[in-house]
């Protein structure tokens, strides 16, 4: 038993250690600069489209449903629409075309210029992330990217990325919802200082 109680210790440390690396300046600039263009795309009445496979894929339905419904504060709801809710279009997409396409297919349909598509992946290599990411980018939507390690193939296609320094899914996904997080909380904040 002591030695499983060292291994989760070990995991809760690096969990920690990554969160510290992310206090850097350089982070806390790139979380705020992401907060505001949301901010400024959202009073400009356009959409944020996120997309993700499998926990990313759930870290873009938590992230609209707090801005959908709320994070922390009662203001008015936000755009966001989760790509990767609809069954029926999902399995339509992959069905007909290929899994590949599951997300393009939908940018392609609702996304428009000025809009932001948020890709979320912990390798930064997902092609149906990249291949929606590249039509968004066609489209003259914003990218915005969470990845895990960078460079890597996300990362340099997006407009503005976080790469959290590691290579491990699970920790990236604990930094990932941090992020999510933050950002939730700068632009709930903006929009209940800027209402009236």
């Amino acid at each position: 038993m002591k030695k499983k109680l060292e291994e989760i210790k070990k995991i809760i440390s690096e969990t920690i250690e990554l969160k510290k690396e992310i206090q850097q300046e350089n982070y806390l600039k790139n979380i705020y600069d992401i907060a505001q263009i949301i901010f400024h795309a959202l009073k400009k009445d356009k959409k944020i489209l996120l997309c993700g496979n499998g926990g990313s894929a759930a870290d873009c339905q938590h992230w609209v449903g707090e801005m959908i419904g709320r994070f922390k504060k009662e203001r008015k709801s936000l755009r966001f629409i989760s790509l990767t809710t609809n069954t029926s279009t999902l399995t339509s997409i992959s069905n007909d075309y290929s899994y590949d396409y599951v997300f393009a297919r939908q940018v392609e349909g609702i996304g428009e210029k000025g809009d932001i598509l948020i890709c979320i992946s912990t390798s930064g290599k997902s092609n149906n992330i990249i291949k929606a990411a590249k039509l968004g980018k066609n489209i003259g939507m914003k990218i915005i990217s969470l990845t895990g390690k960078s460079p890597n193939p996300l990362s340099e296609i997006s407009d503005y990325n976080i790469s959290v320094p590691s290579i491990e899914t699970p920790r990236i996904q604990e930094v990932h919802i941090l992020l999510i997080h933050l950002i939730c909380g700068i632009v709930e904040e903006e929009f209940t200082a800027n209402e009236n």
